[in-house]
């Protein structure tokens, strides 16, 4: 019921991913642009809070006309129009729509029956039900179960959904003759049953589904032309498969105990260990439990620190002491949002003298708040995408480690945050050595600070993990991992 995650607790429901144009939705949505290479919008991501605050919405301005506001048809019509709307703004030949939970589950009821309607408005020819069910190996008889999908195959035809392709999820190949029992008991064509194995790469599946029909039988069932080139997934499979040695990356976190809080960060620094022909082994540190005692066996053996984003003041001094360590350890170092602001809180204590340095996130009333509110933020009560979200351009300076990743003069990279670097610091620290490499291209707001030396030593506000793909690994990240395989 959420209108989006945007002010949901990470160790709920994993991170909060942001599109260009500043949506804040599913982890989900980061793993479809992962694949599809494709910048995806506001209109690829709707919750049921959503649909029903735009349908009360405009109950309360009238424009029903006196009728009785009802799930159907008014909270139905009003999902068609958002599936019709991200096919418009995107000029999209075929839309893939995803929804989530699972069958029965009461919370999805509407957007099955939104989706039933759907399918005789365009045309069954122009539109395919895609099932996805988990088929249970029992160990106890060293078998696969197909009940489980008998099951929730009847539960979609009771609500007038006859799935079209089945695609049989489980940890080993269910065999032929649980692929031919489906086929039979769930009325669809027996090529129309997918096995979808688990594999040690996640990147393998799309290979995995090609040997195994998926694209063949969508094609054929949806009338598609056209021709299929895996080339650069087998490259990128290859790279994969090819790399050789290690790299230990401490990830510093306030949300570790669910590793899906930090999901883009950790496929990204995955991703940037494929481009380096290394495999990263991430050390998980909860923030909360570091101490000056325990630095040194923590941090033993690591080759780079990085500190990810996050809210409050739960676990900061914690970051600000794995900061510290890497900072006079010669350790690289990488912060993105709040570890870019524990990088600056950091420095100035440690570094400028201003012992009690801190953000106006933390404490208010501090005399050294080196990070504080955005001046536009100022007065905001509503929290929800209310912060600055979606990309902003950033000039870059030269003869800095943005300069040697991006190779650019100004990019473009995806914001969400409310606090920044505040400038009445800014000579202060420039003066006593800390560099502003990155800014808005007004030079106003600091987007990156670095430190002069060898290896990586780089605090971003923004979120580049959000661009980071599989096969075009993030230039950061590439930068921060080169430099701990250096180490």
């Amino acid at each position: 019921m959420n209108i989006d995650p945007g002010t949901m607790n990470p160790i709920q429901h994993g991170e909060v991913y942001v599109t260009d144009d500043g949506a804040e939705t599913d982890l989900d949505l980061g793993h479809y642009e992962r694949f599809i290479d494709e910048d995806l919008n506001k209109y690829s991501n709707l919750t049921s809070g959503k649909v029903f605050f735009k349908v009360l919405e405009k109950e309360r301005k009238g424009e029903y006309l006196g009728e009785t506001v009802q799930i159907i048809p008014h909270v139905t019509n009003e999902t068609k129009a958002f599936i019709r709307k991200s096919a418009e703004v995107t000029g999209a030949d075929v839309l893939i729509t995803e929804i989530g939970g699972t069958i029965g589950d009461i919370e999805s009821q509407h957007f099955l029956e939104a989706i039933r309607q759907f399918s005789y408005e365009v045309g069954r020819k122009n539109c395919l039900f895609i099932h996805v069910c988990l088929v249970p190996y029992i160990s106890g008889s060293d078998e696969y179960k197909s009940k489980p999908t008998q099951h929730s195959v009847k539960e979609l035809q009771s609500i007038g959904i006859n799935p079209d392709v089945i695609v049989a999820r489980s940890d080993g190949d269910v065999g032929e003759d649980i692929r031919r029992k489906i086929a039979l008991f769930c009325n669809v064509k027996e090529d129309c049953v997918i096995s979808d194995v688990t594999l040690p790469c996640l990147y393998e599946s799309p290979i995995m589904l090609h040997k195994n029909g998926l694209d063949k039988v969508v094609v054929r069932e949806l009338g598609l032309k056209g021709k299929l080139d895996l080339k650069p997934w087998k490259t990128l499979v290859a790279k994969i498969n090819s790399r050789k040695g290690e790299v230990k990356v401490a990830l510093v976190g306030k949300y570790v105990k669910l590793h899906d809080s930090y999901l883009s960060v950790v496929e990204a620094l995955n991703a940037a260990g494929y481009e380096n022909g290394v495999f990263v082994n991430i050390k998980w540190v909860d923030s909360d439990e570091l101490t000056e005692d325990n630095l040194s066996e923590t941090f033993d053996g690591v080759d780079g620190i990085i500190v990810p984003g996050g809210f409050g003041n739960r676990g900061i001094e914690g970051m600000i002491l794995s900061c510290k360590w890497a900072r006079e350890n010669g350790i690289p170092y990488f912060g993105i949002c709040l570890g870019m602001q524990i990088m600056v809180i950091e420095f100035a204590r440690d570094v400028c003298g201003l012992k009690n340095a801190t953000s106006g996130e933390f404490d208010a009333k501090s005399e050294h708040k080196v990070i504080d509110i955005m001046p536009d933020q100022k007065g905001v009560v509503k929290k929800g995408g209310t912060m600055r979200l979606g990309a902003y351009p950033c000039k870059i300076k030269a003869g800095t480690i943005m300069e040697r990743a991006y190779k650019k003069a100004e990019i473009s990279e995806r914001h969400r945050h409310r606090y920044e670097f505040n400038n009445y610091f800014r000579e202060l620290l420039i003066e006593k050595g800390l560099v502003v490499s990155g800014t808005s291209p007004d030079e106003n707001i600091v987007e990156t600070v670095e430190l002069k030396r060898d290896k990586f030593f780089l605090g971003a506000q923004f979120h580049p993990e959000f661009k980071s793909r599989p096969n075009a690994a993030h230039p950061l990240f590439i930068e921060f991992i080169r430099s701990c395989k250096d180490k």
